[in-house]
């Protein structure tokens, strides 16, 4: 289970990565022709538009993993509750 965990992280890790680290055959970022000729300019509303898909992309991601946060916790205090009580019962059994 450790195994399949770690890889599975390790697999995450890479294809979050992959796209954000450069290659080192490629000097700047490839972007469409519209995008870079608007980036060039003086105006700030391209870079605003940027960082607002930025955020729209980053979005769904902080939600999932807000709920699966939160899902692990309660499912482990949970699990940490069942054992106290079966711990609890052992002890006044064996008394």
């Amino acid at each position: 289970m450790k195994s399949l965990l770690r890889v599975t992280l390790a697999a995450g890790i890479f294809a979050a990565t992959a796209g954000v680290v450069p290659h080192a055959w490629q000097s700047q970022a490839a972007a469409c022709p519209g995008c870079k000729n608007a980036n060039e300019t003086d105006s700030r509303r391209p870079t605003a538009y940027m960082y607002s898909i930025l955020f729209m992309l980053g979005m769904p991601a902080t939600i999932f993993s807000c709920f699966g946060i939160a899902f692990y916790r309660m499912s482990r205090r949970e699990m940490l509750e069942q054992q106290d009580v079966l711990a609890a019962g052992d002890v006044v059994e064996n008394s």
